[in-house]
């Protein structure tokens, strides 16, 4: 338990009566425990008791002259853990035989990567964070081109911890833990905005090995960057090109055509025009809004099941669960606040129950894109498996299966129908 000798655990009350608890790990990097509405969890948390090596150095960045883009060098990463056994989960509640990353049983968990591409450094010494020695100095300096560039990679990698379970995903989540991850976005979001030197915020999840993913741990990441990202700069482009309310426009489009897959009260998922993969959905709130922290109770309260609703479709398209990336693409920090809207682009490479899609010559090289099914073909595919999938899913696991036996794993494994019903989600037809 934290004592007077041990880091301070200072509590906070977020809305939907979700609380914060915030912390530090043995070597220093912050831990957020964010606990359900409904929780069984008590008000304390063990203490992180590992001796951990001091944090390695910050990566560095290097400018690609022929694009522009910022191409971070972490060579820390390389030796990152990969898909350990239940018992070494690295994202479990720590064990006697297991220290890992959460000392505590938790609902769900979001701390400092141990191996980040951006960070620890900043481009000013906050908290626990150093000054960085070469941080880049503002947007101007970051556009500036030129051979042999180099920055300090500064910025902070987040892991979310969506579950204390050992496999799943966000979709496998009751309404009440999406509820509360969406919640985590939402702080963290705000206060990683206000942490020098940073320009944009990344919340997303990778799920699935077909993507890349070195941990079945139920979680996601966030990245706050030191620069705005290649596509959001595009983005930018386009929006000065045309107009400031091009959300809006690309919306009611979307939404007069039969590539609409549902619409709430607040949010209206549907597959884009041009989408590039076999499956890729976008999730868009219908007023404008720049981040997580500036949505509405209620906008984050529909969203809970309306997501969790998308999640179980896409992956009732086959018999197996479907591999994908769920980007959160929100405004950058500094620019574009009042133009680029928050939203979902979900992809997936399936293109069919034992096919992937794989980005060769003209796409990986050129960027020059062929899609194989057509976004209309692909919406009616996604409202037909969200119709198949809409009862209630029970997630509880059997006991060899789930984590240890407590208040925490019974807590997380509530099912799709422990919150308020969800409103006018209604699949389009």
């Amino acid at each position: 338990m934290n004592t007077p000798e041990s880091p301070e655990l200072r509590t906070e009350t977020l809305s939907a009566g979700i609380v914060k608890r915030t912390t530090t790990l043995a070597d220093g990097r912050e831990l957020f425990y964010f606990d359900d509405p409904d929780t069984t969890l008590g008000p304390d948390r063990a203490v992180d008791s590992r001796t951990l090596d001091a944090r390695g150095e910050t990566a560095t960045m290097r400018l690609d002259v022929l694009t522009g883009d910022w191409i971070t060098v972490a060579a820390n990463r390389q030796n990152r853990v990969m898909m350990p056994s239940a018992d070494a989960d690295p994202l479990a509640p720590q064990t006697p035989t297991n220290p890992s990353e959460v000392p505590s049983l938790y609902d769900v968990a979001v701390f400092e990567n141990r191996s980040p591409a951006f960070g620890p450094a900043l481009a000013e010494a906050i908290g626990s964070a150093p000054e960085a020695s070469n941080p880049p100095r503002g947007l101007d300096d970051l556009a500036a081109l030129g051979l042999g560039r180099t920055r300090t990679s500064v910025g902070r990698c987040e892991v979310v911890c969506f579950s204390p379970e050992h496999t799943g995903s966000f979709g496998t989540q009751s309404v009440t833990r999406a509820r509360t991850v969406i919640e985590a976005w939402a702080d963290r979001t705000a206060a990683l905005s206000k942490l020098p030197g940073i320009e944009q915020i990344f919340p997303f999840e990778n799920r699935g090995e077909a993507i890349g993913v070195t941990l079945p741990h139920p979680h996601g990441q966030i990245y706050a960057y030191p620069y705005v990202t290649p596509r959001t700069t595009r983005l930018l482009e386009s929006i000065d090109r045309t107009a400031p309310e091009l959300f809006q426009h690309i919306l009611e489009s979307e939404q007069a055509s039969e590539r609409v897959v549902f619409r709430g009260e607040h949010w209206t998922a549907f597959v884009p025009f041009a989408a590039r993969w076999p499956l890729e959905v976008h999730l868009m709130p219908h007023r404008h809004v720049p981040d997580f922290a500036e949505t509405t109770d209620a906008e984050r309260d529909e969203l809970a099941p309306l997501y969790l609703r998308l999640l179980r479709g896409v992956d009732a398209l086959y018999d197996t669960p479907t591999p994908y990336i769920a980007a959160w693409h929100q405004a950058p920090v500094h620019v574009g606040r009042d133009s680029v809207r928050l939203h979902l682009q979900l992809t997936s490479p399936r293109r069919a129950a034992d096919k992937l899609k794989f980005l060769a010559g003209s796409e990986a090289a050129m960027w020059a894109w062929a899609a194989e099914i057509t976004p209309e073909q692909g919406a009616a595919r996604i409202r037909e498996a969200i119709a198949n999938a809409a009862q209630p899913v029970d997630i509880a696991r059997p006991a060899d299966d789930a984590a240890p036996q407590n208040a925490a794993s019974t807590a997380s494994t509530r099912t799709a129908t422990d919150s308020a019903p969800v409103r006018a989600d209604k699949a389009m037809s």
